[in-house]
């Protein structure tokens, strides 16, 4: 009777599969796609995923018996097993690695997995006795291993029954402690329908004559209504000095209404639940799309900002749905899901799932059982980059938002793969549309769509025919020379932002750096405090008083004194977001100021608290980063400035000025989306620079023309592709010696197309050295013979002893 055998992917960065005994039953039982724990190495217990059962043993060693298997059906369809091969291969990375950045970590237990107890369980009667051991177990202590489980049940056989108990919800696994954060219902008044004309008010009011405190209250009301602001309960309580049960009187007499902004959010907007009306330029768009889809699978959408992109996707989405169709919605930042949850929300009520990495482990394994088995509440999965690995069967449509955004590409850890060019084989394997959209596409986007490999439609009005916003350019060179500046403010745009705050309008400021200052220097002897591990200096952070570094999170106390020369004259240069915002509240004494980067979002809902605050109008400047820009839409921002373009446009990078084009554009495309046109403004040092002059007369296609003829004479993307090879040690010596070698070995391949090496900007991280090699290949040239002859170099480089211990990483299309 022939042995049989199972072919498994480890959660480790290894090539090739693994080979392991099974017996018979359990062959019949076993499917691609099952998991099944197994033992590597000596004590080691890994979860493998099944690819193939068969019946040739392995020739170059023993196979191992597996520990158990853990699934009663596949939880990986054969669809993401191909999509997974075409990732390893493409971006030269292991499907092993693939595999472990697919998988929720629950999905993924090993030995060294810890459990913590799921404090809201409370229904001892639904565990077995063996659960009920773990149970207890975790009573008296917070953690336990999956080792110390198998002690505690006294056999090695322990995953499914860890598996049950966190169905159950009885424990969780944690990758990082979440904020459990309740969305606050904040009460909020309105007069009611029946008393919004004069008459009827003349009624109101005679009726409540005798009744002062409640006519009080419906004064103060109007009051307060006429700053346009939404108004809260409590505002109007301690406003006209009434109680809360004076208002419940007058909402249970119908004269008032309560709402809450949490949940009757898009109340405001509409209340239908049916899909908007398309006016006339969406109509011929989506028509567009339909008959492009008809000849390409790949369609760009280039509207312009605020031409109304996400009313398109709907109607596609509803076409989708109706063919019993999945839809996967890319979106490049967590950010943007808040807003787009509601409006979604709103027209296709709970067959939404949300994918992204703040949301807890269970909820992520919860989302992938629920697209696994094609449940109605996940037929449109809405997602950062990581939801393409979802475990899709039936996938119709791919909507890629934001499509030119650098956060679609993963560069730690492997596999560094480009979600949007991951999506695109994606919807090719399940025969599925993809649709890419965009107010700036990319320019690899673009040359497709240009030559016909991609269909092109383009949406040039704003929703509403508002105007675009007219853009002006600070001079603040000559600012500085007629000392006309206060702090990092032009008396202009300090202008700017009155004349709005008068007319009770919102303000947008953009500067793309948080932090109160990046550099702090000493005046005396000229050192500045360094990061002990990398190669940067540390940036101030006024409102913790510390010092930090923003690539391995080292801090320490801001120094009273220089620790060079010992004196006491320390000053900062150059400004963050957090500067910004002090200034702001010096010269807006008045008003609310919010600052949005990545040191006020920490936690799942820390975005959500910003933006819904921000949309309520509670505040009045939001200062932020380049998560500001990205596709968020604000009724009555109509101001956003820039505080400093040269930044952006002097970054030693082929595509700074393609990025910084996009930043702007789409930074200003935040402003008037509602009412009236909106402005911007944007400081800068040089306001005759091509790329701030195309973006103040919105020349998308100029931009284009000009960096693709420069993309052309020097040899970069859409035309040649990149593959940059990176090597990082702790020892400078052995980095040097290693990439001077391998230098010389890609050159020999590949002649004059081998760049460097170089170091980067930043040329240590985490005390460890890093430098870097480009190879370009030209339009002609195979990608996949290239790709093998690089794999042929880098095994010979890793048989050099010396040379082994050296991190050796390759990133495709690394731009």
């Amino acid at each position: 009777m022939a042995a049989h055998y199972i072919d498994v992917i480890l959660p480790i960065p290894l090539q090739k599969t693994f080979t392991y005994k099974v017996n018979e039953s359990e062959a019949e039982f076993l499917q691609k796609g099952m998991r099944v724990a197994v033992e590597f190495g000596k004590s080691k217990v890994y979860t493998a995923l099944v690819v193939n059962i068969h019946t040739q043993a392995p020739q170059l060693y023993e196979a191992k018996d597996i520990h158990q298997i853990l699934d009663e059906k596949p939880i990986v369809s054969p669809q993401q097993l191909k999509h997974w091969q075409w990732i390893a291969s493409y971006y030269l990375c292991s499907l092993g690695d693939v595999y472990k950045a697919a998988l929720p970590s629950a999905f993924l237990l090993e030995s060294e997995t810890i459990l913590y107890k799921n404090e809201g369980f409370g229904d001892e009667s639904i565990l077995t006795d063996e659960e009920f051991l773990i149970f207890e177990a975790l009573q008296h202590q917070p953690q336990l291993s999956v080792h110390q489980v198998v002690d505690i049940l006294g056999k090695k056989k322990v995953l499914p029954i860890i598996n049950q108990l966190i169905q159950k919800l009885v424990i969780e696994v944690r990758e990082e402690i979440y904020e459990t954060y309740k969305p606050k219902m904040v009460k909020y008044v309105r007069l009611h329908v029946n008393y919004e004309n004069e008459s009827s008010l003349q009624v109101l009011l005679e009726e409540l004559s005798r009744a002062k405190k409640q006519r009080d209250a419906v004064l103060t009301y109007f009051q307060l209504k006429s700053t346009k602001k939404p108004i809260k309960a409590k505002d109007l309580e301690k406003k006209s000095n009434v109680s809360s049960s004076i208002l419940k009187a007058l909402v249970d007499k119908g004269v008032f209404e309560f709402y809450h902004l949490q949940t009757d959010r898009v109340a405001f907007k509409s209340n239908t639940n049916g899909l908007k009306q398309l006016n006339e330029y969406q109509q011929t768009a989506l028509k567009e799309i339909k008959e492009s889809f008809n000849s390409n699978d790949i369609t760009l959408l280039h509207g312009v900002t605020s031409s109304g992109k996400t009313e398109v996707y709907t109607q596609l989405i509803q076409d989708t749905l109706t063919t019993g169709k999945q839809v996967l919605f890319l979106l490049p930042e967590i950010a943007l899901t808040t807003q787009i949850i509601t409006r979604l929300e709103n027209y296709f009520g709970n067959n939404i799932a949300v994918f992204h990495s703040k949301y807890s482990v269970n909820e992520r394994v919860e989302v992938w059982n629920n697209v696994l088995q094609q449940k109605s509440k996940a037929q449109i999965v809405l997602g950062a980059r990581s939801s393409v690995f979802l475990p899709f069967s039936n996938l119709g449509l791919i909507v890629v938002d934001e499509e030119h955004e650098a956060s679609y590409k993963q560069y730690e850890p492997s596999p560094r793969y480009n979600a949007r060019d991951a999506a695109v084989v994606l919807a090719k394997l399940h025969g599925a549309k993809i649709l890419l959209g965009s107010a700036t596409p990319s320019l690899e986007s673009k040359f497709n769509a240009v030559n016909n490999k991609y269909g092109l439609v383009s949406l040039t009005r704003r929703h509403g025919n508002i105007q675009m916003p007219s853009i002006e350019l600070i001079d603040i060179k000559e600012k500085h020379r007629k000392k006309e500046m206060k702090g990092h403010f032009s008396d202009r745009l300090i202008s700017l932002i009155k004349d709005a705050l008068e007319e009770k309008e919102q303000v947008i400021l953009f500067q793309n750096r948080r932090g109160f200052s990046p550099i702090v220097e000493c005046t005396t002897c000229g050192t500045s405090p360094q990061c002990p591990n990398c190669d940067v200096s540390l940036t101030y952070h006024k409102y913790r008083g510390e010092l930090k570094c923003h690539y391995c999170h080292y801090q320490r106390a801001m120094p009273t004194s220089c620790g060079a020369c010992g004196n006491a004259t320390l000053d900062t240069k150059g400004f963050g977001t957090e500067q910004i915002e002090l200034e702001l509240k010096e010269l807006f004494p008045k008003h609310n100021i919010g600052r949005m980067d990545s040191d006020t979002t920490r936690g799942k809902f820390g975005y959500q608290k910003i933006i819904e605050a921000f949309e309520a109008q509670e505040i009045d400047v939001l200062v932020g980063t380049q998560m500001l820009s990205k596709g968020l839409d604000f009724n009555n921002v109509s101001l956003v400035g820039i505080l400093n373009a040269d930044a952006m446009l002097n970054f030693p990078d082929f595509r700074a000025h393609e990025r910084a084009y996009q930043l702007m554009t789409q930074v200003s495309g935040r402003a008037g989306r509602s009412k009236k046109q909106g402005k911007v403004a944007i400081q800068t040092y040089n306001p005759y620079h091509q790329i701030l002059q195309q973006v103040s007369t919105n020349s998308y296609e100029e931009m284009y023309k000009e960096q693709l003829q420069d993309r052309w004479q020097y040899h970069y993307p859409p035309y040649y592709r990149l593959i940059k090879i990176t090597l990082k040690h702790r020892d400078y010596t052995k980095v040097d010696s290693g990439i001077n070698w391998l230098a010389k070995a890609l050159q020999n391949v590949f002649h004059d197309n081998v760049l460097g090496p170089s170091a980067p900007a930043v040329s240590r991280i985490r005390n460890q050295y890093i430098k870097n090699l480009i190879i370009k290949i030209p339009p002609k040239q195979s990608l996949v013979k290239t790709k093998e002859q690089l794999q042929k170099v880098k095994n010979t480089f890793e048989a050099i002893k010396d040379f082994r211990p050296i991190r050796f990483i390759i990133d495709v299309d690394a731009y």
